[in-house]
């Protein structure tokens, strides 16, 4: 799998937009990808940027109804990346705050 493939979005909300300063991003990734996925994903994809911990969470898809069919939306994987305090932080984010 490539790099590229395994993060999918950056997660943009008022409260990652505050992890940001204690540099903890957060990213949708693909459902297949484990911690060491993530891990190499951003250090590749970012250049300079040194990874300390990634926490996933499992989000199952919210229930949806039209009329009487119900459906539900796709189930998402949110990864929480903390780098490391002497790495320096990923310039997409830094523009946004």
């Amino acid at each position: 799998m490539n790099y590229h493939d395994i993060i999918i979005r950056p997660v943009l909300t008022e409260k990652t937009y505050d992890m940001i300063g204690s540099k903890i991003y957060t990213f949708i990734v693909d459902k297949k990808a484990n911690r060491t996925d993530v891990k190499q994903a951003v250090e590749a994809v970012f250049e300079g940027v040194k990874v300390d911990k990634v926490n996933i969470v499992n989000k199952m898809g919210k229930i949806k109804r039209q009329g009487r069919y119900e459906g539900r939306r796709p189930a998402t994987k949110k990864a929480y990346v903390t780098l490391k305090k002497d790495s320096k932080g990923i310039e997409f984010f830094d523009s946004m705050q």
